[in-house]
């Protein structure tokens, strides 16, 4: 009887430790942070030629988590259920060029916009193409569930265009590279880190579709992260760490104040 009885507190324990290890936080304690991003959304967050994550938002979430304490992590997630993934507790952050809308504000919290961003239009640097009123009736490619969608959907333009979702802002430009698209439209940071990658491939509208600001995105309910957080990236503004980190990505210091 005793035997049993020990086999059933075995039993009992580990079953209790499992179920505890699929508890629904990202932050199992204080000292450690998960950041969901977009591993393919350069200058932001992306994989560099060694599969490493690297990007603007990148170095300046670790300095942020170094200012509060913490370890961090980033998880490469499917954008298109960014939300989910962070109420669901799997992440405590979104940290990867989100711009901040009045949609996305009732079901996340943000910090303070910290860069501003608009959403264009990119083609081929040999197209004819020169304003947004010529896209009409031409082929057009933009990443599923992003601001870009959401410019697009609020743009006169929407319903004069054939449109094409991608999971990602890199097949659009691949698509739009082997001309089965005539225009991907896409954040504007992201077009010039590409316009300056591959000199001589792209060219931008005069025109943008719409003028935006990115923010990091916490759960609702977790005010006292979102305090944190912010108190941090007050301080990397003060004493010109975030200045250095822009200058490092963009060559100048686009970081809001």
């Amino acid at each position: 009887m005793k035997k049993r009885l020990g086999l059933g507190l075995l039993l009992l324990c580990l079953v209790m430790a499992a179920l505890a290890g699929c508890s629904g936080s990202a932050n199992k304690n204080g000292d450690a942070i998960v950041i969901g991003i977009d591993d393919k959304f350069a200058p932001m967050g992306f994989r560099d030629e060694k599969n490493e994550i690297v990007g603007f938002d990148i170095d300046y979430a670790r300095a942020a988590a170094e200012k509060m304490g913490k370890e961090v992590t980033f998880q490469p997630i499917d954008w298109s259920s960014k939300e989910s993934e962070l109420n669901s507790g799997r992440i405590d952050l979104i940290w990867n060029g989100y711009t901040i809308t009045d949609e996305r504000k009732e079901k996340v919290l943000f910090t303070k916009p910290y860069l501003e961003n608009s959403q264009v239009a990119l083609t081929l640097a040999e197209s004819p193409i020169t304003t947004l009123a010529e896209l009409e009736g031409k082929e057009i490619g933009l990443q599923a569930l992003s601001s870009a969608a959401d410019a697009l959907a609020a743009s006169p333009l929407h319903e004069k265009v054939n449109t094409s979702e991608f999971k990602d802002n890199v097949l659009a430009l691949t698509d739009l590279k082997t001309k089965r698209l005539d225009a991907v439209i896409i954040d504007e940071v992201v077009a010039r880190y590409y316009m300056s990658k591959e000199e001589g491939t792209f060219k931008l509208l005069d025109e943008s579709l719409a003028p935006e600001q990115y923010g990091i995105g916490v759960k609702k309910g977790n005010e006292a992260l979102l305090d944190e957080l912010q108190k941090a990236l007050d301080e990397l503004n003060a004493d010109g760490t975030a200045a250095e980190i822009s200058t490092k990505w963009f060559g100048e210091d686009k970081v809001l104040k």
